[in-house]
C-alpha cells in the first residue's frame, strides 16, 4: 500500500450473518492449547467438540436448504490439542493430542460415514503435542511441536525427517514460509527463531519477540521475508509486531490493541495483506491491512459478534464467493455455533469479477514430494485463477492414506518426475513403501478399531448438540460408549427440608477443607467467630434458625479441617491451626449446651494440620497430615501415635485411604502422587507424575480400589481430572480430561455402587458428573447439574439416605450463603415401581467396622459385609414380568367387517373424533418459547 495511493481494501465491511445462516447445533470444547480450536478446508470444517479426544466435523457449505449435519470424529484417548488440513489433498486432516500421538484421518465425500479408525499413527512419545502444520509446497511433511521440540515428518515414510531442538522452553507457535524452505516458531522462553531446517537442525536466527511469556503467535507473510507475531508486552498489553528476517535485530512496528487478558488468534490472508485478530473468550474482531514495506498496520474494520470466540479459522481462497467481493471469511466458534463472517469490498458492480480483488492463489496440487523436498527441491505451488469460468477441477488425492473415495471426474497433470505424481484416480505413487520403514508399523496394523473411541465421553451423546448423520448405520460405533447415568438429573428437594437463617458462617477454611462435613443425622459447620467456633445442626429438625445465639463447639483454635466418624455418629474430629487434633461427643439429640472441653487432644504435629480422614474399614483410627510434611496415623482408643509416614518435599494437598484400608495415598504440591503401605514401611511404596499446577488438588481411589483419581490443574490454570493405575503410578496417567477454567479445586466424590464420580469445587455453580470405567475411554460423561448461585460447600450424604422408591442414586447438602439444601440426584425410569437393582448393588455395611484399630495395628484384614436396599415390598425390575407390547391403535378390521358404508362411515367419524377429543397431551405451540425483542429483525 502505497503511502500516496489509498487502499483498495479501505471500506472493507465486516457483514454478519442472520442466526439461520450459522451452524448450529453444536458444544465447542474448552481446550486449552496453543491451537485455534478450529480449520477449514474446501470440503470440511473441523473443531474441537466438547468430549475429550473428540472432533465435530461439519461440511463447509450447505445441502440443499443450506441444511448441515455435524458428525463426530472420534480421535484420541486424550484431549485433541490441534489439528490441520492438507493444502492439496482436501480430505486429508492430521490430529495431535496430548496422548503424545500424531493421527492422520481421510475424511469422506459428503454424506457418507465418517472413518472409524486413523489411516495412519505416528507415535511422537516426545509429550504432548502442541502444535502441526503442514508443509505449503511439498505433499506428507508435516511439522509437529511438542515440549521443547519440533519434529518433521515424511508422514509417508512414517520416518521424522529431522528434529529442531534449539528451544529453551513450551513451544507456542510454528509457521511455514509459504515457499517452503524456512520455519519460524515462537516460543515461552520469549524469543522468536527462524530455522532452515534442511541446511541445520539448529536455528538459524534468534531474537527476543514479545516480553511477557504468556501464548504468543507467530505468522509468517506469505513468500516474503516479513513475519507477524502477537503475544503480550511486559505490562500485559497485547500487541502486534512486524519483523523482517533480513533485519532481525528488533521489530520494525509495535502496535498495541487493548489490555484484555484472552489470548490473541491472529489470521493473516498473504493474498490480501489483511490480518484479522480475535481474543479467546472476546466478542471482538480487528482487522488491519499490513504494510511490511512502510511499514504499517493500517485498522480496516472492526466486528463486534453475540458470541464469545472459543476458535477462529480462515476459509481457503477457492471457497470464497468472489462474484459477491469476498475477500476473507473467517468462521468464529463459539459455545454453540459456527458463525461465517464474510468480509466484503463494495463495488458497484457485482455481475463482474473484480481481478484486482482476487489475484491468482495457490493451487492444489503440490509442487514437489517430501523425499525430493528433503533432498533440495524449492519448486513452488502454480498459482490457479480464482474467476469461476477458469478455476481448475483437477483434484489431489495423497497417498498417505489409502483413497477410499471415487475416481475424481478429471485426470490431474503430472508433476516433475521428482515429484509425486497425479494419476486418473488421484492416487499418488511413491517408490518407497510405507511398511518398510524403520521403527513403524504399516498403517494397517495401527489402525486398531480400539482407539476408535479411546476419549469419547457421552458428551457426544443427545445431550451434546451433536446431530448423527442419516447414513451412520451404528450409532454406538460413532459414539463410543455411553454411561447408563447420562441422563441423570439433580434437583434441590422442597424447601421444607432446608436449614435457613443460617448467620456468621465461616467461608475462609483452607482449600484442603471441604468447607463442612455431615453425616446421616447432623452436619457441623465452621463459623467466623473467633475462638474457632462450631455449630452443630440436626438434619432431622429443618426449618428457619432462631436469631438468638445457638450452642456451639468452642475449639479454642481456627478450623483447618473436620470430620466425622463413620462408625460413631456421635463424635466429631476437629484439625485445628495450633497442630492438634481435637475429639468432640455430641449428645444424643443434638447440642443443648456450649461445649468447651474436648473428649481427648491429639499432639504431635509440629506445624499447621492440613486435613483429617477417618480408616473406611477399621474403628478408633483416623490419619492426619501436616505443615511439617508428615502423616501420622492415630490410634484413638489410647490416644497415642501409631505411624508417622515421610517422603514428601511440599505441602500435602489430599490423602485418602483404599477402600480396603490397606494403603494411603496423597498428592503435594511438588506435582507428585505417593503411594503408602502404613504397615510395612513409613517409606512411600510407589511414587508417581502428579497434576503440574500447584494451586491444588485432590484424590479419590475408584474402581474397587484399582485405580485413582486426581483432581487438579495444568500449566495453564484449567481443571482437569487424572485417572491412575494404581499399581503403575510411575507410568503416568492413563487418561486426561479437561474441564473448565476457573479458580477453585474440583472436590470429587465417588459412589462405589455405581462408579459415578461427582466434581464440584467452592463458589461453582455447577456439579460435573462421570461414570468411571477401567476400560477406554475410562471417563463416560453424565449430565451436570447447575444450581442458581455459587454453593460455599458441597457434601454427600451416606447411601442409606437415598429414596430408592424414587431412583435417588446420590444425595448432598448444599451450602449456600445462609441455607443448607438437600439435592437430590436420580435416573429417570419407567417403572418406578419395582425396585431398580441394577442401579442398587448391594451396598457396604460403612456405619459397621470390619476390625478394631487393635487387630488392624496387628496386620488383620478384613473387609464389610454387604446388605441390599430394596425395601421388603418392592419387587426386583430383573425379576418383573414381561409384558406384551399393548395396541396402540384398534385394527381396521373392528370398523370395516360386515358393516354397511354408511356405518362404516359413522363409525369411522366417531373414533377420529372421539380420539382427537380425549387428547391431553400438549399442541406444538404450547411448547413453543418466546423470543427476545432483539430478535425480531
Amino acid at each position: 500500500m502505497n503511502r500516496f495511493k489509498a487502499s483498495k481494501f479501505r471500506h472493507t465491511e465486516a457483514r454478519l450473518p442472520r442466526r439461520e445462516a450459522w451452524i448450529g447445533g453444536i458444544r465447542a470444547g474448552s481446550v486449552t492449547s496453543c491451537g485455534n480450536h478450529v480449520k477449514a478446508s474446501c470440503c470440511w470444517i473441523a473443531f474441537n467438540a466438547e468430549a475429550a479426544g473428540v472432533l465435530g466435523v461439519v461440511p463447509l457449505e450447505g445441502e440443499d436448504g443450506g441444511k448441515r449435519t455435524v458428525s463426530q470424529l472420534c480421535c484420541h484417548s486424550d484431549v485433541v490439542t490441534d489439528f490441520d488440513f492438507s493444502p492439496f489433498d482436501q480430505l486429508l486432516l492430521a490430529t495431535g493430542s496430548a496422548d503424545e500421538t500424531v493421527k492422520l484421518w481421510r475424511l469422506p465425500e459428503s454424506g457418507q460415514d465418517m472413518p472409524e479408525a486413523a489411516g495412519l499413527t505416528l507415535g511422537t512419545g516426545g509429550g504432548r503435542l502442541d502444535v502441526l502444520q503442514f508443509h505449503p509446497t511439498a505433499d506428507s511433511v508435516l511439522a509437529s511441536g511438542a515440549g521443547k521440540r519440533v519434529t518433521l515428518w515424511d508422514v509417508g515414510q512414517q520416518q521424522p525427517l529431522t528434529a529442531l531442538d534449539s528451544h529453551g522452553d513450551q513451544l507456542q507457535s510454528v509457521t511455514w514460509k509459504r515457499d517452503g524452505r524456512l520455519l519460524g516458531t515462537s516460543c515461552k522462553d520469549k524469543k522468536l527463531r527462524i530455522f532452515d531446517p534442511r541446511a541445520s537442525p539448529a536455528a538459524s536466527q534468534s531474537i527476543p519477540g514479545h516480553e511477557n511469556n504468556k501464548d504468543s503467535r507467530l505468522l509468517w507473510m506469505g513468500s516474503s521475508d516479513c513475519l507477524i507475531s502477537v503475544g503480550f508486552s511486559q505490562m500485559r498489553e497485547r500487541e502486534v509486531k512486524l519483523w523482517d528476517t533480513r533485519r532481525f535485530s528488533g521489530a520494525l512496528l509495535t502496535v498495541t490493541l487493548d489490555t484484555s487478558p484472552g489470548t490473541a488468534i491472529p489470521l493473516y490472508d498473504a493474498d490480501t495483506g489483511l490480518l484479522v485478530v480475535a481474543g479467546k473468550g472476546e466478542n471482538l474482531l480487528y482487522c488491519f491491512e499490513v504494510a511490511p514495506a512502510q511499514p504499517a498496520l493500517t485498522p480496516v474494520t472492526q466486528c463486534c459478534t453475540e458470541g464469545s470466540t472459543r476458535g477462529l479459522a480462515a476459509a481457503p481462497r477457492l471457497a470464497l464467493d468472489v462474484m459477491a467481493c469476498e475477500v476473507l471469511r473467517i468462521l468464529q466458534l463459539t459455545d454453540t455455533a459456527l458463525v461465517p463472517i464474510s468480509y466484503v469490498v463494495p463495488r458497484k458492480s457485482v455481475q463482474d469479477f473484480h481481478e484486482d480483488l482476487f489475484p491468482d492463489c495457490a493451487g492444489t496440487l503440490p509442487a514437489t514430494g517430501a523425499q525430493a523436498w528433503w533432498a533440495g527441491d524449492s519448486q513452488q505451488v502454480s498459482r490457479v485463477s480464482l474467476h469461476p469460468a477458469r478455476r481448475p477441477t483437477e483434484t489431489f488425492t495423497s497417498s498417505v492414506i489409502a483413497c477410499t473415495r471415487l475416481p475424481a471426474a478429471d485426470t490431474g497433470p503430472t508433476n516433475t518426475d521428482t515429484g509425486p505424481t497425479t494419476t486418473a484416480t488421484g492416487l499418488t505413487n511413491t517408490d518407497a513403501d510405507p511398511s518398510e520403514a524403520s521403527g513403524y508399523s504399516s498403517p494397517s496394523s495401527l489402525a486398531s478399531p480400539s482407539s476408535v473411541a479411546t476419549s469419547l465421553s457421552a458428551s457426544t451423546g443427545p445431550s451434546s448438540g451433536f446431530a448423527s448423520s442419516p447414513s451412520q448405520k451404528s450409532l454406538q460405533s460413532i459414539l463410543g460408549p455411553s454411561s447408563r447415568f447420562r441422563h441423570a438429573q439433580g434437583k434441590v428437594l422442597h424447601r421444607d427440608t432446608h436449614l435457613t437463617n443460617l448467620r456468621g458462617l465461616s467461608l475462609t477454611t483452607p482449600g484442603e477443607c471441604d468447607g463442612f462435613c455431615a453425616n446421616r443425622h447432623r452436619v457441623a459447620l465452621p463459623l467466623l467467630s473467633a475462638g474457632g467456633q462450631i455449630a452443630v445442626l440436626e438434619l432431622s429438625k429443618p426449618g428457619r434458625l432462631p436469631d438468638a445465639a445457638m450452642p456451639t463447639i468452642q475449639n479454642g483454635a481456627a478450623v483447618a479441617d473436620l470430620s466425622w466418624d463413620p462408625f460413631d455418629p456421635q463424635r466429631l474430629a476437629v484439625a485445628g491451626e495450633d497442630a492438634k487434633i481435637r475429639l468432640w461427643r455430641i449428645p444424643e439429640g443434638g447440642l443443648q449446651e456450649t461445649l468447651q472441653e474436648p473428649e481427648a487432644v491429639l499432639q504431635g504435629h509440629t506445624e499447621k494440620i492440613y486435613s483429617i480422614r477417618f480408616h473406611p474399614v477399621a474403628s478408633d483410627l483416623l490419619v492426619s497430615s501436616s505443615y511439617d510434611m508428615t502423616v501420622r496415623i492415630w490410634e484413638l482408643s489410647t490416644g497415642r501415635e501409631a505411624f508417622c509416614l515421610r517422603g514428601h518435599t511440599d505441602q500435602i494437598f489430599s490423602l485418602a485411604w483404599s477402600p480396603d484400608g490397606k494403603k494411603l495415598a496423597t498428592v503435594s504440591k511438588d506435582a507428585r502422587l505417593r503411594l503408602y503401605e502404613p504397615r510395612r514401611s513409613p517409606q512411600p511404596q510407589q511414587e508417581g507424575p502428579g497434576p503440574e499446577g500447584g494451586r491444588g488438588a485432590r484424590l479419590v481411589w475408584v474402581c474397587g480400589g484399582d485405580y485413582l483419581l486426581v483432581s487438579g490443574f495444568d500449566s495453564r490454570s484449567e481443571r482437569r481430572i487424572l485417572l491412575y493405575r494404581a499399581q503403575a503410578l510411575p507410568d503416568g496417567p492413563l487418561s486426561v480430561l479437561g474441564l473448565d477454567v476457573a479458580p477453585s479445586t474440583l472436590l470429587p466424590f465417588y459412589d462405589e455402587d455405581t462408579g459415578v464420580v461427582f466434581l464440584t469445587g467452592k463458589g461453582d455453580t455447577r456439579v460435573f458428573l462421570y461414570e468411571v470405567t477401567s476400560e477406554p475411554p475410562y471417563f463416560l460423561e453424565c449430565n451436570s447439574f447447575t444450581s442458581s448461585e455459587p454453593h460455599k460447600g458441597f457434601i454427600f450424604l451416606p447411601k442409606t439416605a437415598c429414596e430408592v422408591r424414587e431412583v435417588e442414586f446420590a444425595r448432598a447438602l448444599r451450602l449456600g450463603q445462609s441455607t443448607l439444601e438437600p439435592v437430590a440426584f436420580h435416573v429417570p425410569r419407567v417403572k418406578k415401581e419395582y425396585f431398580q437393582d441394577d442401579i442398587y448393588p448391594p451396598t457396604r455395611v460403612w456405619w459397621e467396622p470390619a476390625l478394631s484399630s487393635s487387630a488392624w495395628l496387628a496386620g488383620e484384614d478384613r473387609q464389610q459385609r454387604r446388605t441390599s436396599l430394596r425395601p421388603a415390598d418392592m419387587t426386583p425390575v430383573s425379576e418383573a414380568p414381561k409384558e406384551a407390547p399393548a395396541r396402540k391403535f384398534v385394527p381396521a378390521s373392528v370398523y370395516l367387517e360386515e358393516k354397511s358404508d354408511e356405518q362404516k362411515k359413522e363409525e369411522l367419524l366417531n373414533a377420529m373424533v372421539a380420539r382427537l377429543g380425549s387428547r391431553d397431551d400438549p399442541l406444538p405451540q404450547d411448547s413453543f418459547e418466546g423470543v427476545d425483542e432483539d430478535e425480531w429483525d
